[in-house]
């Protein structure tokens, strides 16, 4: 076996050995007179040999939290080679080892420096070593031991909710769940009964109860009514120790809802109920509402009502509105006060929602009486039908009467009724009535070809009051008689070949008819008169309203005859009978051997196709003078001697000549001197104008400079006066100065134009400061300001 050096861990008690006994001047522990030693064990062997190494105990105890002032012992290390020289030094490591934990390197004595708390930690390993002071080196091996905390009640029991919440239907039995609490205790659960819990009601009796040791709450009281009391709060304790004396303990709030069951009926809250209605109430109008009071809530209150019995039963409808669960009463047939102006109805309330378990305690409905009275209002006049179909033919003479429309006042007075048609039902006017005894008569003639039906509203209003009216249609259907002829159904025009044969079918005919026939219509056809007796051509009336136009001799000559013109006459067999002549128009044509129609122009024959060359060369002739008299005009407009722009001075152009030509701008002297603009003085009255050709030349006449002492009206007079009496003043465009100032003008002159001759005196750069309208011009004057700096 082998063996190593190793630590004696011992507790002594009672007779302390001399050899492991140390002075314990700082116990602080709550054992009492017990003194802990690790006894590190070796022999006196050489070095080679290892000692034997047993533990005895490994582990020292400790109590948390505490109190005094002093540092807290532990217990105590010791080696069977410290002989109580000093020559060795005992070293801690491990967990708190120099912080919470301080050793005497001296006499092994362990210290706690800070109270210990078990719920932070319950356990701490550390390894004890004595080693050589002089060397250094380990005497025994490093052992390892344990601190273990011993608990104590420092914790009361915490819930794990501060509050419950918990609900249960009311009138639950005794002993219904209602919600489980649970509250934990940090204490060591393995060490005494410091976190054993037990649970008691602090507050909530007598209705609620509580079981101590799992924390399940029930109820204790029957028949819990919501409607008495909804809410409940209840106190939870739990305290350790088991609930001895000491022990800690800790509350919560549980909050108990008793909702909702369906455990009471709907109750009026009055046995009868009177409404009043006008008898002029609109269907489906409400005419009152009751209400059955219910003591539950949602949809255990729901209630539907419903009318069981009374004389107006089918009289009124009864509806629920689902937001205020009130019964809304409703007119289902018209009200007439002079027939019956008072309903008794029976209406009964009843849940929609029952819960069984609760029918002992009676049937969940109610009923109440409704009386309604009907109110007389003045009603309008009443027509005896809702509408009224009338039938009249079309041949039936004016201010006929076709049928009488009837109307009364259902009031007790019995006002008097007047009749009128509504015009915007009859624009024309074909109809009238009666305004006293409501017959209709016809104003104008009818036509059912034109439009077989006639509707029209009819209004009866109360002469007294004329605001009570009231309408009704009226159709009125036009019966036919037979009073159109037949006519062919389209417009027949066919031809017959030069070639044809004699008993050859050249055309069917068929005939219509606008008035109407109850058996349908049967056409008879044959020839008029007139051309009965003609040789050409016959007809034949096939009995099934159509007939055939058949030849009546071989060949025809169209040069002869081109067209022929064949009256038929068409009859009905309705009474009276109707009859009409109708033309049938047939070509003479020239037909291929098929009887393929080839053409039927008699003179296509004659006149070959084309133009003749008589034509043909008038028609060249014509293009060519036409041709000359264009050529001459255009060279007569090249001759023609342009004409001077101005004749007259009486002309009625008012002497405006238009040049079309704006000028070059300062560059441009061909029409005036610009220098003129400049200095009025520097003019050369010698210059003449060079934009245009003058008639007359006349001698230049010289203008008396201004004297320097010139007034400006004077100046501008003088100048005037001579223009007006000068012969050789053109009537055109000219440019005469009245700016001049003077001389001795103390403004000077305010023309900008006088500016130029002194514009190295301007500075432009203000043009910079008016905005980017006037950029370019600002760009323009400060680059020329610049080449003169340079």
């Amino acid at each position: 076996m082998r063996t190593y050096h190793c630590f004696w861990l011992l507790f002594w008690a009672g007779q302390p050995h001399q050899s492991f006994l140390t002075p314990l001047s700082k116990r602080t522990s709550g054992f009492p007179e017990k003194e802990k030693v690790l006894v590190l064990s070796g022999n006196s062997r050489q070095d080679l040999h290892r000692s034997k190494r047993s533990w005895m105990w490994n582990q020292f105890f400790l109590l948390e939290e505490y109190t005094g002032t002093d540092y807290q012992y532990v217990g105590k290390l010791h080696s069977d080679q410290d002989k109580g020289d000093g020559s060795l030094k005992y070293i801690l490591s491990g967990d708190g080892a120099g912080d919470l934990f301080i050793i005497n390197e001296n006499t092994g004595d362990i210290q706690a420096t800070k109270r210990l708390d078990r719920e932070e930690k319950p356990v701490y390993i550390l390894r004890a070593q004595a080693i050589n002071r002089r060397t250094g080196r380990p005497v025994e091996p490093e052992s390892e031991f344990i601190i273990k905390i011993h608990d104590i009640n420092d914790n009361e029991p915490m819930f794990t909710k501060d509050v419950y919440n918990a609900s249960i239907p009311e009138m639950s039995d005794v002993g219904t769940f209602v919600v489980q609490v649970t509250a934990t205790d940090a204490d060591d659960p393995t060490y005494g009964n410091s976190a054993k819990v037990v649970y008691s009601i602090l507050q909530g009796q007598p209705y609620f109860s509580v079981e101590s040791e799992t924390g399940i709450i029930k109820t204790a009281l029957l028949n819990m009514d919501r409607e008495n009391r909804e809410q409940y709060q209840v106190v939870i304790q739990a305290k350790d120790m088991g609930g001895q004396m000491g022990g800690l303990s800790g509350t919560t709030t549980v909050n108990i809802t008793l909702t909702d069951v369906n455990d009471n009926p709907p109750r009026f809250p009055q046995s009868t109920y009177q409404f009043r209605a006008p008898e002029s109430t609109p269907l489906d109008s409400p005419v009152g509402r009751i209400k059955a009071n219910d003591a539950d809530v949602d949809e255990n209150a729901e209630i539907e009502y419903s009318i069981t019995e009374g004389d107006g039963y089918d009289m009124f409808g009864i509806t629920t509105d689902k937001d205020t669960q009130e019964g809304i009463i409703t007119v289902k047939k018209a009200l007439d006060f002079e027939n019956k102006n008072l309903y008794i109805l029976k209406v009964e309330a009843t849940n929609t929602h029952v819960d069984p378990r609760f029918l002992y305690l009676g049937p969940f409905k109610d009923s109440a009486t409704v009386r309604i009275q009907v109110e007389d209002v003045d009603e309008p006049p009443m027509f005896s039908r809702p509408a009224y179909i009338m039938e009249v033919k079309e041949d039936v003479p004016l201010n006929s009467v076709i049928g009488t429309v009837t109307a009364q006042d259902p009031d007790a007075a019995k006002n008097p009724v007047k009749y009128s048609v509504d015009r915007h039902t009859d624009m024309d006017r074909v109809f009238n009535i009666n305004s006293g005894n409501g017959s209709i008569f016809t104003s104008k003639p009818l036509d059912r070809e034109t439009l077989l039906w006639h509707n029209i509203t009819v209004i009866a209003a109360e002469i007294n009051n004329p605001k009570q009216s009231s309408r009704v249609p009226v159709f009125i259907k036009v019966l036919d008689v037979n009073d159109n002829a037949p006519e062919f159904a389209m417009f027949y025009e066919t031809f017959v070949c030069e070639n044809a044969k004699a008993e050859q079918l050249i055309q069917t005919l068929s005939a219509v008819d606008k008035d109407d026939s109850y058996n349908g219509h049967q056409f008879s056809f044959s020839l008029a008169p007139e051309a009965a007796s003609s040789s050409n051509f016959t007809l034949q009336d096939n009995r099934d309203n159509t007939a055939g136009i058949f030849t009546r001799r071989t060949r025809y000559n169209r040069h002869e005859t081109s067209t022929y013109f064949l009256p038929v006459v068409i009859s009905d067999n309705d009474y009276p009978i109707q009859s009409s002549t109708e033309t049938v128009t047939i070509r003479v044509c020239a037909c291929d051997h098929r009887g393929k129609m080839l053409s039927c122009n008699a003179e296509a024959l004659i006149h070959p196709t084309g133009l003749s060359t008589g034509a043909l060369i008038a028609i060249l002739l014509c293009i060519i003078i036409l041709l000359v008299t264009v050529v001459l005009f255009a060279a007569l407009r090249r001759q023609r001697k342009k004409e001077p722009l101005i004749i007259s001075k009486e002309d009625i152009r008012d002497n405006i000549v238009s040049y079309n030509d704006e000028g070059g701008g300062e560059e441009d002297t061909q029409a005036f001197d610009i220098g003129t603009l400049r200095n009025p003085e520097a003019i050369d009255d010698n210059k003449l104008r060079r934009d245009i050709v003058p008639e007359t030349l006349f001698m230049p006449r010289r203008t008396a400079t201004a004297r320097d002492n010139t007034d400006v009206r004077d100046f501008i007079n003088q100048r005037l006066k001579e223009n007006d009496t000068d012969p050789t003043a053109p009537p055109y465009d000219s440019l005469a100065t009245y700016a001049y100032e003077g001389n001795g003008s103390v403004a000077e002159s305010l023309s900008s134009l006088e500016s130029v001759t002194t514009d190295g005196d301007q500075d432009y750069d203000y043009l910079s400061d008016w905005g980017p309208r006037f950029k370019k011009l600002a760009d323009m004057y400060g680059s020329m300001d610049s080449d003169k700096d340079s």
